[in-house]
């Protein structure tokens, strides 16, 4: 395959780095994973492993090859795009930029992979805000088929185009979000969705388990095949009016998190990640759900790729 850029380096070894990278090597492109924390490449590989063996087990040799670990960003000068997987603090991503700005080549594009963030408080570390633009990826990076691409009010549509051009060759579903705001459009829609779930579990009105399987039998199931705006299409758009005009005044619509959410994170229970949120994760469980979730999803992915090609 023919990319619009012929080398790739992906700063940062988590599990979101880790994916991107296993999603351009898997598609034939040489990438270089970079990060400096020690211990990071070597746990990289075990996710890249684990990744590829769901969804690609017979292609694990070939396109490790393709992946060049490296601790250090000077492995980044000469690649075509850079992608930034790094934790969401504004200043890490800053300083990191302002490294990368020195060390590549002009022509260099940069791509921050933030979830909400702002492109162009990041952007300002570089002198090649044209050339500098937001890629917000979904876990797991090389499953989830769509990428916001958002730009700074400096990107220029040469970058834009070929950033969503690259994305489409990875196998992407890339939208352009024109205007940099607040949490882009999925973390938006994502969190006043959650907000109204925590919100209704506060209140005792039905039990975690339930309130998520609400969602997954019924929105979850409808949302895969259209979306909330060609959704009230269907309906009638006189329908929801009808129905808004009596509900919004009821609903969650604090501006700050609530009590529950702050107990959680106050008291540790951080998720599957410590063992306990608002479910309890042993280990076993995690790396299960891991495992089942991600072939699931390559799977639901592969049904709507065909069911929109016929």
């Amino acid at each position: 395959m023919d990319f619009p850029i012929q080398s790739l380096a992906v700063v940062g070894a988590g599990a979101m780095g880790s994916g991107i990278a296993a999603l351009f090597a898997a598609k034939g492109l040489e990438v270089v994973l970079i990060d400096p924390v020690p211990g990071a490449l070597e746990r990289a590989a075990g996710v890249i492993d684990r990744q590829l063996g769901v969804y690609a087990p017979e292609a694990i040799a070939e396109t490790r090859r393709r992946i060049r670990m490296d601790p250090g960003l000077e492995a980044a000068c000469a690649c075509d795009l850079v992608i930034e997987a790094i934790p969401e603090k504004l200043e890490l991503k800053r300083d990191t930029f302002a490294r990368l700005d020195t060390l590549c080549k002009p022509e260099t594009i940069f791509a921050t992979n933030t979830s909400g963030l702002s492109i162009n408080a990041i952007a300002q570390a570089v002198t090649r805000r044209d050339r500098f633009v937001g890629t917000h990826f979904f876990t797991p990076a090389d499953v989830i088929p769509l990428v916001e691409v958002v730009r700074n009010d400096d990107t220029s549509a040469e970058t834009v185009e070929r950033v969503m051009a690259t994305l489409r060759f990875g196998g992407k579903r890339p939208v352009l979000v024109n205007r940099d705001i607040p949490g882009f459009i999925a973390n938006r829609i994502q969190h006043a969705l959650a907000r109204e779930a925590i919100s209704l579990l506060e209140q005792g009105i039905a039990s975690a388990e339930d309130i998520d399987e609400v969602v997954k039998w019924s929105l979850g199931i409808r949302l895969a095949l259209s979306g909330p705006l060609e959704q009230r299409d269907m309906n009638g758009i006189d329908v929801h009016h009808a129905i808004a005009s009596y509900l919004y005044a009821d609903l969650e619509n604090r501006t700050t998190p609530s009590a529950l959410l702050t107990e959680k994170v106050t008291s540790g229970q951080l998720g599957a990640k410590t063992g306990q949120g608002f479910y309890a994760w042993p280990p076993e469980r995690r790396e299960q759900v891991l495992r089942d979730k991600s072939a699931a999803l390559g799977e639901l992915v592969a049904w709507l790729n065909t069911r929109q090609a016929q």
